[in-house]
């Protein structure tokens, strides 16, 4: 019942008329025939509403949702406040855009200045921008902040999540850059190797911190190192870690960058998520993106504005610095109003939960007969050892008690405990890792 085409015959007929063409062939007469279409597309029949619903629900329920989750490498599930929901689903804040005229939509400007001076508190910067696609993008998008004329390559940690690294290189292969991976040795970047390979054209390395494999880097040796070859030090960061950690500012960074997921965000099958950067008063001229600024009106009252670079600057094809058009407003938005509810108590409280459980399993799985893969300190994921067949065995018999389990990596599987998962759960992950290896 119905077309794909969302106009009546009689509709089409009126607009014809209106433009001076008698029939839809004359409408396409400057077409090649053989580029017309002459038969029916291989279409299904239109639906209507309540078929195509119930056709989606049953798409719908092949997904299979799983009760407790053990997985992380990038996408985080934690605890969000009702609050953040109940605020975000306002209209006024689900419909929000990069306003054209922006100083008039003094709202939006104050919701985008409060989410960048909260992730200057969280990384210690003095500058926060808002907002890229996600922390891969953000990571993507240092590369061309650090380049001049005599330093043209940049260098990232073979520790650092895969797509990351995958999206840096797809970066670096359309602007010509070089980028090269830095091996790592037991989880870390080989510092060594760090020392060996920057020269006199490095522009920058990023590290991320924890890294992919959930291990603490040693940062600040890194920032010295890099820093000792003339370049610029880019740091990868958890926001939830940050609430533990020593701050990339304190790491030494120049640039901080993550993925504003675990900031309120569901990880909703892999987006929509978003991506933060904040960076030192030293390069405030260089972030991509949009930064709001504060500022008083001719009656002295608190006003918003956008400063220091105009919106358009950013979309004009070859001569743009970035790819960033809708800057993923709403996820900041929701970020922001986040860690406006959780507090700095909450923010820390959730993070301790998050090593505490973590470590927790860890020790309960080497009972169970499954090791760490790496030694040294850990955030909320860490790796264990297991073969390939060890790793579907394990996986498959957690997956029949609705627990999704770790990612299988090179040499074992990685594993992530957040502060959703409780003791009991964990107990039943470790007596079903327990059954499978007959430890």
């Amino acid at each position: 019942m119905g077309s794909y085409v969302p106009t009546t015959s009689a509709e089409r007929e009126q607009m014809l008329q209106k433009i001076g063409v008698h029939s839809m062939d004359d409408l396409y007469a400057d077409v090649p025939q053989q580029m017309l279409l002459r038969r029916p597309l291989d279409l299904p029949q239109g639906l209507s509403e309540l078929e195509v619903r119930e056709k989606v629900t049953d798409l719908a329920e092949k997904n299979h949702v799983f009760k407790t989750v053990l997985r992380g490498a990038g996408s985080y599930r934690h605890f969000i406040p009702a609050a953040v929901r109940s605020v975000t689903s306002r209209e006024e804040l689900v419909t929000c855009y990069t306003p054209y005229q922006a100083e008039i939509s003094q709202g939006v400007l104050q919701g985008t200045f409060e989410f960048q001076t909260m992730i200057c508190e969280l990384t210690g910067m003095d500058v926060a921008n808002a907002s890229h696609y996600d922390g891969a993008t953000a990571a993507a998008e240092t590369i061309p902040m650090c380049k001049d004329r005599k330093r043209t390559k940049a260098f990232v940690s073979a520790s650092a999540n895969p797509q990351t690294i995958e999206v840096m290189k797809t970066y670096c292969f359309a602007s010509g850059t070089e980028l090269s991976v830095i091996p790592e040795k037991d989880g870390r970047v080989d510092l060594d190797a760090l020392r060996a390979a920057l020269g006199a054209d490095a522009a920058c390395f990023y590290l991320q911190q924890p890294n992919f494999f959930g291990l603490i880097e040693d940062a600040r040796t890194v920032g010295e190192i890099v820093h000792a070859a003339g370049a610029k030090f880019v740091m990868g960061v958890n926001p939830i870690a940050c609430a533990l950690l020593p701050t990339p500012r304190e790491e030494g960074a120049d640039i901080a960058v993550g993925d504003g997921q675990p900031l309120g965000l569901d990880t909703a099958f892999g987006g929509p998520y978003l991506g933060f950067m904040a960076t030192t008063s030293a390069m405030t001229r260089k972030p991509p993106g949009r930064i709001v600024g504060q500022t008083t009106d001719v009656d002295g009252k608190t006003g918003y504005v956008l400063t220091l670079a105009a919106r358009e600057q950013h979309i004009r094809r070859e001569k743009a610095s970035s790819n960033i058009c809708s800057n993923q407003a709403l996820c900041a938005f929701t970020a922001g109003v986040y860690m406006a509810a959780m507090g700095e108590s909450g923010m820390k409280q959730c993070a301790r939960l998050c090593v505490s459980k973590a470590h927790y399993f860890a020790s309960e799985l080497e009972k169970a007969g499954c090791p760490r893969l790496h030694g040294g300190e850990f955030f909320h994921e860490f790796a264990t050892k297991a073969t390939p067949e060890q790793c579907e065995r394990i996986l498959s018999a957690l997956a029949e008690r609705n627990i999704l389990g770790g990612a299988a990596v090179e040499g074992g599987i990685l594993w992530c405990v957040t502060e959703l998962v409780s003791k009991q759960k964990l107990d039943e992950a470790a007596a079903a890792v327990k059954e499978v290896l007959g430890a």
